[in-house]
């Protein structure tokens, strides 16, 4: 399953269900900074375009119709997703000024509002990567019901590391979790055995005081 497949089945299902401005909107809109996006950064994180809307409209303050660049749907939460071009946003003082007002607007309506610059995006994606893991961590799903497999406490510990870079040093999540540290320590061992964690011996000792959380993405079953 390929990115380039699926970013085109992706936009295809959106073309097909819409018309008018709104099918106009996604034809030229969805150009080179949101397939970027697409392609750098939500698709390493994610691997699927589940609950991602492309230039999804909206109504501003004033009841007028206007598209972010992604709004990401999960249940009753709402994610605008807005890559920021300093020449589209930048030079133009009204534009600009209007931006920050649909932003703040936004924010009122309990919509997450996350602003990306595209020059950060192409330069450095690794980091922009990094900071929508730690923000949208506790929100990824895959749409499917948690597997039993894996007890509470296994998940809240996975969903910690997520949260964390991906760590889990017992004697820090037991405070921050209020579980006793022997308890992490039992659990973490349990997610080693599963292929969630890898324990990270520290030098030549080979003592083991962190896990690291497995995984080339945001592991689902943490939910």
């Amino acid at each position: 399953m390929s990115f380039e497949t699926e970013h085109a089945k992706w936009i295809h299902w959106h073309l097909s269900r819409r018309t008018g401005e709104r099918k106009d909107a996604l034809k030229r809109g969805h150009g080179y900074g949101n397939q970027l996006f697409a392609e750098k950064i939500w698709w390493p994180l994610t691997g699927h375009f589940h609950g991602l809307h492309p230039e999804y409209e909206l109504l501003d303050w004033r009841g007028r119709s206007y598209f972010v660049d992604f709004m990401w749907i999960l249940g009753a939460l709402r994610f605008a997703i807005e890559i920021m071009d300093y020449g589209s946003h930048g030079k133009e003082r009204t534009k600009y000024r209007m931006d920050l007002n649909r932003g703040l607007f936004l924010q009122s309506q309990q919509c997450h509002v996350i602003s990306i610059s595209l020059d950060e995006m192409k330069e450095n994606p690794s980091f922009i990567q990094a900071i929508l893991r730690n923000m949208l961590a506790p929100y990824f799903t895959s749409g499917k019901p948690i597997l039993q497999s894996f007890a509470k406490i296994e998940r809240m510990l996975m969903r910690y590391a997520a949260c964390h870079n991906r760590s889990v040093r017992p004697s820090e999540a037991a405070i921050e979790l209020d579980l006793h540290k022997q308890t992490v320590i039992k659990y973490c061992r349990e997610l080693v055995r599963k292929g969630k964690l890898r324990p990270v011996p520290a030098g030549n000792s080979g003592k083991v005081y962190q896990y690291e959380l497995l995984g080339s993405v945001i592991h689902f079953e943490m939910m």
